[in-house]
């Protein structure tokens, strides 16, 4: 029974409230199509206006997707189980794998609009890796598509006197990536860290990674740094918030080996 509250509420919010309801118990399951705005205008007596608010709360939620011409349909969610430990592991880059397989297993990956350049880097930039404003960083951008889809832009910024000369400072890195080249050169990465946030995206991010309006992006911004302390890489990623889930798995002993920081 609806309450008063409940009756006060404009109707595409309670049309809308009905569509979730009917999403969540499975009734309409991942890449179903929901009631157009014909149907909702029969079942509930609106408008062709409100049926459309009603279904425009859930895009913008990110439930829900359209299709140009089909419908509107709720979104299938197939994530990528981003395993934050696991995938930096020595055993892994250092045996010439790619991280990615940690996260994606045999789903398809390309990597694509891939450019390395020299670069002055920001402040910030200049901050973490400890370098002076005539410094020049090695800046290499590219962005990550699975199974056709964008779902992640990252940029890498790497002291350039440490990279000069090698394949970190072209388009092919080689087997392991970055890190398995850093290595070699004397550099070899012994810690991580990782700092996480997340914020609505701009015009540019929700155009290269083909967002749905609504969804967020998980912003990363990882430091690796060499067994002395040496920052060598800073990487700014920039993640479709409804392509990923973070995992983090580790032994409780592991957390007081570490300082931790926070802030709020």
């Amino acid at each position: 029974m609806a309450t008063t509250d409940d009756a006060r509420r404009p109707k595409y919010q309670r049309i809308a409230d009905s569509l979730r309801e009917a999403i969540q118990s499975g009734h309409y399951g991942p890449g179903d199509r929901l009631p157009g705005e014909n149907d909702l205008m029969t079942t509930y007596g609106v408008a062709r206006m409100t049926a459309r608010q009603a279904l425009s709360v859930l895009r913008n939620e990110g439930v829900a997707e359209a299709r140009k011409g089909a419908g509107v349909f709720v979104r299938a969610f197939r994530p990528i189980r981003r395993r934050g430990i696991e995938r930096l592991a020595r055993d892994q880059w250092g045996t010439g794998r790619s991280i990615w397989p940690a996260d994606i297993e045999n789903r398809a990956l390309e990597v694509d609009r891939i450019t390395v350049t020299e670069e002055k880097a920001p402040d910030r930039v200049n901050a973490v890796l400890n370098l002076t404003d005539d410094e020049t960083t090695c800046v290499r951008r590219r962005r990550f598509v699975l199974d056709d889809k964008p779902v992640l832009l990252a940029t890498s910024y790497l002291p350039m006197p440490l990279v000069t000369g090698s394949t970190i400072a072209q388009e092919d890195t080689g087997p392991g990536g970055t890190y398995a080249r850093l290595a070699e050169l004397g550099h070899e990465p012994a810690h991580f860290r990782e700092e996480i946030r997340s914020r609505m995206p701009s015009k540019d991010e929700a155009e290269q990674l083909s967002m749905s309006a609504g969804t967020p992006v998980i912003l990363i911004c990882r430091t690796a740094f060499t067994d002395t302390g040496r920052p060598v890489e800073l990487n700014e990623m920039t993640l479709d918030a409804a392509s990923y889930v973070l995992e983090y798995d580790f032994d409780a002993g592991v957390i007081g080996d570490h300082q931790s920081h926070t802030s709020n």
